[in-house]
């Protein structure tokens, strides 16, 4: 091969094959690139748990509006839009992929729901256990919770 100058250029062997090896070792880079930067399915996000659910619970307003967006009949914040999300493998899956906090609070929201707004409590049921399944599956530990579903 030549260039421009119509000097042969050469490319030995040796620096071939080394331009092999760091192309492998830039693709093997970018693999574990990619593995390390890939979210972990083995657990929900944390980066929510810092809301504060009584706030939540306190205030029709804004109980409303997760209400509304888990019911799909209202926006949803991105805090919503991750729980309603993750609700249906949660509820699947024993909350397995959840944080202690998440747990807490979960018991907390249906204790609430369940003691004062049955009607909402029906409703969600209806839309995230229309067979009772998760009802059945969970009445055990929510009686050890003080909770009657």
């Amino acid at each position: 091969m030549k260039n421009s100058n119509t000097q042969p250029v050469y490319i030995a062997a040796v620096g071939f094959k080394n331009l092999q090896k760091m192309k492998f070792f830039i693709v093997l880079l970018a693999l574990f690139a990619m593995a390390a930067a890939r979210p972990q399915e083995d657990k929900y996000t944390t980066k929510y748990d810092s809301i504060d659910t009584d706030e939540i619970l306190k205030s029709d307003r804004l109980f409303k509006n997760y209400y509304n967006c888990l019911l799909d009949t209202g926006a949803c914040t991105p805090e919503g839009n991750e729980l309603k999300r993750v609700l249906p493998d949660a509820l699947e899956n024993n909350c397995s992929k959840c944080s202690e906090n998440q747990k807490t609070s979960s018991t907390k929201i249906i204790k609430f729901l369940t003691e004062n707004k049955p009607e909402e409590w029906v409703a969600l049921k209806a839309k995230y256990d229309p067979d009772n399944k998760y009802v059945q599956k969970y009445v055990t530990d929510a009686d050890k919770d003080g909770i009657k579903l």
